[in-house]
Formats: structure tokens, sequence, C-alpha cells
């Protein structure tokens, strides 16, 4: 098993979705049964967009240094199935799958391995950064620690209704309705795409979207329009409380997790405002809780900074919060 081959199990089957997870476990020398921390890592793409090899490598392989397993699960993609219960009660499924023992019995093949139920941690960026803070509320037990890069939150904010030029710029002129629509027809509803808002193509290179999808056009269309809220939970126009289900900032009391928040300064995508305002309701609840503000970057800078780069040492403040919270796993070998 390696970065470029990890374990891919089902976790979780609904409509005729068939859901998978990565699994990624640290080198070690051990073959007695030992316990590590478990770190879920989700990935973005505004909850319509993207797939679990669509995430940071070196990031992964940091936090297998530190001697976690890492997941990095798929969940359905937005607008087939709203965002409450489609992508987040995905994730919250695992998390649940998790703690039935499901994980254990995947790595059963590999005997030196076992998931440390009780030092479970997760994080995400742009809308897997949302997933990750929706580990924190409504669920039956909630993950150790959450760390977020970029989230989206704070979705009462004018913002998520605002145009976007310089996205509706990328966009070719008069896009088809009908040929937008045809995303509503995928069935079953995909946990996949060929590209991410991280700048990625399918096969691991940064072509950027390609309009001639469905749905590559209509993700973007909905961002450069202010229409992702719409998009991704209709109900949110008629339903009380609507966004309050689903929005992190409306989620905060004492009993949040401990929460670290990573976002760049010159982010266009997700205002740094959005962030700040939740790491002001974590500090009113008394939630143990940091943020760090990244000089210069754009949305999605996750996937285009450089190892020792002062990016990546910022973010990486963010890892060390886990660690003082999740602990480091059993003594590791070094990756070849």
């Amino acid at each position: 098993m390696s970065l470029d081959n990890p374990l891919t199990v089902i976790y979780k089957e609904v409509n005729g979705s068939k859901i998978t997870t990565d699994v990624y476990i640290p080198p070690t020398s051990s073959s007695s049964p030992q316990k590590y921390p478990v770190l879920i890592d989700i990935h973005g793409g505004a909850f319509m967009l993207g797939h679990s090899r669509m995430v940071s490598l070196p990031q992964v392989q940091d936090c297998l240094e530190r001697g976690w397993i890492v997941l990095v699960p798929n969940h359905r993609l937005c607008p087939g199935v709203n965002i409450l219960e489609g992508p987040m009660q995905d994730i919250r499924d695992l998390l649940t799958w998790i703690h039935d023992g499901h994980l254990d019995k995947e790595l059963s093949s590999h005997e030196a391995y076992s998931a440390d139920l009780d030092n479970i941690a997760t994080f995400g960026t742009s809308s897997g950064g949302t997933l990750a803070l929706g580990l924190g509320f409504n669920v039956s037990k909630s993950v150790k620690a959450i760390l977020s890069l970029y989230g989206a939150v704070h979705f009462t904010d004018p913002f998520w209704k605002t145009p976007l030029p310089h996205v509706a710029a990328k966009l070719p002129p008069n896009m088809d309705p009908a040929f937008l629509s045809q995303v509503y027809q995928e069935i079953p509803v995909p946990t996949d795409s060929s590209v991410s808002l991280e700048g990625q193509s399918e096969a691991g290179g940064s072509k950027g979207p390609n309009f001639s999808r469905p749905r590559d056009a209509f993700a973007f269309t909905q961002i450069a329009n202010g229409t992702v809220m719409d998009a991704i939970y209709p109900e949110s126009r008629t339903t009380d409380p609507g966004m309050d289900r689903i929005d992190p900032v409306k989620n905060v009391s004492a009993e949040f997790p401990p929460t670290w928040i990573v976002h760049g300064l010159a982010d266009t995508m997700v205002p740094i405002g959005l962030s700040r305002e939740l790491y002001g309701r974590l500090k009113e609840a008394g939630v143990q809780c940091g943020m760090t503000e990244v000089p210069g970057e754009e949305h999605t800078f996750a996937m285009l900074m450089k190892v020792g780069s002062k990016t990546w040492w910022l973010q990486r403040e963010g890892f060390d919060f886990l660690e003082t919270i999740i602990g480091k796993g059993p003594q590791t070998t070094a990756f070849n």
C-alpha cells in the first residue's frame, strides 16, 4: 500500500450509489497490533465536484508521518441530492462506520493496525472543510478535533448570493439551461467528477474544468451567478430553519470539538471574513480553537503550495494543533 495505491473500500450503499473511502496506513516495522489515531480528510469541490484522489498527497504524507491512519472519502455530489441528505449525511455515516468497527475489519489483513476510536479527527478543504465541521454537531459522537482549510461557512452572509464576475469570465457565453440541467438526470447520484475546484483533472493534472461536460458547466455557473446555495440546498428557500441545519456558524456550542481554521488572505471564492466569523463564535463559546491567516493565498492553495514553503509551514500549524489533541501514533518507519 502506498500514496499512489491506497486501500479502497465501500463504506455505504444508498439508492444505487456505492460510496467508497481510500485508506492510507502509516509504514511500520511492528508486527504486533497497535492502535493508531484516525484522520478523515475530505476533498473540496463546492459540494458538486471532486473525488477522493483530489486531495494534497503531501498533506496525507505529513499525516502518515505523524502515525495516523488517513481516510479520504467520497460522498454523493449535489444537486441530485441536497447537501444535508447527501454529502453531510454520507460523511457522518462514515464516522459511524468507523465507530461500528468496520474500519478495523478492513484493516484485519494488516495485523499491526487498528483504529484508536478515542482519537478520531477530521479536516477538509473548501466544501470539505464544511463537511469536516459538520462532524462537530448533530452527530451521536463527534470527532475529537477539526481542521478547516478555507471551509465554506456563515451561509446567511450576503456573499453567498453575490455573483462572481471573475468566475463568470471563464464560462462560455449563452450556456444552454437544458444542457446544464442534465446533472439532475444522473442516476445513481455520482460520487466523483473529473475536475475539482482544487485545480485538478481526473488524471491529476491542472487542466481545469471542461465546459462540454454538464457537471463542470453547472457547478461553475452556480458559483458565477451566486446561486450555489440554491443548487445544493433548495429546501432552504422554503424550510425553516433552512441553512441553519448545515451552517457550522449556527451550530457552535460549548460542546463543539477543538477546532483550527486556516484561510488565505487573498481568497476570492470564500472570503476570509466568513472564517473569522466562525472563529469568533468558537471563542465566544469557549471552544479550544485557533486560526492561521495565510498571506497572499487564494482559494484552494493547498493543492498548489510547495512543501517547505512559507505557506506549507503556516498551514501545518493546523495539523500540529490536531496532534496536540489526538496525539501521535506508534513509532513509524520512514517513507522510501
